[in-house]
C-alpha cells in the first residue's frame, strides 16, 4: 500500500499531495473518482489487480479520441478503437451488447467524435454499478483511508 500513499504523498507542495479530505470525497461518486488525479490513478491500479481495467482504458481512450480535430486522425484512431475494445474477441473486448457493436461499426466507417458515445455510457454504468462499489469495498482503499487519518493524527 505504501507504493500508493508514497507515490502520492512525496511531493513537498501541499497541494499537490493526497488529503484524506480528497480521498474520501471519492466515495460520493464515480464522476468525483475519475475527476482526481489520484483517484483515477487508484481506481486503475484497482482494476488492473483485478484483471478487469479494459473498461476504464476504453472510457479513456474515448475521452482523448473526442478531442481530436484532424478528421485523418480520427478515422486513423476510431478504427484502432474498435479494433482494441470493441469488435468481438479483440485484445480489451468491452461488455456491450451486439446492437451497439454493431452500430460502432458502421459508424467508424465515416468516425465522428461521437461514434463511441453510446458505448461509453454503458461501460459507465458498467464501471458505476459493479466496479466502482467494489473498489470502495476493497482493501486498497480502505488502507489508503486509514493510512491517510493516520497521518493526519500524527500532525
Amino acid at each position: 500500500m505504501c507504493r500508493l500513499k508514497c507515490l502520492f504523498t512525496s511531493s513537498s507542495a501541499p497541494e499537490s499531495r493526497l488529503s484524506l479530505e480528497d480521498t474520501q470525497q471519492w466515495s460520493q461518486s464515480l464522476e468525483r473518482l475519475l475527476g482526481s488525479k489520484y483517484g483515477l490513478a487508484t481506481f486503475r491500479t484497482f482494476l488492473k489487480s483485478e484483471f478487469s481495467d479494459e473498461n476504464i482504458e476504453f472510457w479513456l481512450t474515448c475521452e482523448d479520441y473526442k478531442k481530436i480535430t484532424s478528421s485523418h486522425k480520427m478515422s486513423s484512431k476510431a478504427r484502432k478503437i474498435f479494433e482494441q475494445f470493441v469488435e468481438a474477441e479483440s485484445p480489451k473486448e468491452i461488455n456491450i451488447d451486439y446492437q451497439t457493436r454493431e452500430e460502432i461499426k458502421k459508424k467508424v466507417k465515416s468516425p465522428t467524435p461521437q461514434c463511441f458515445d453510446e458505448a461509453q455510457k454503458i461501460v459507465y454504468g458498467l464501471m458505476e454499478r459493479d466496479s466502482y462499489p467494489r473498489f470502495l469495498r476493497s482493501e486498497m482503499y480502505k488502507t489508503l483511508l486509514e493510512s491517510l487519518a493516520a497521518d493526519n493524527a500524527q500532525r
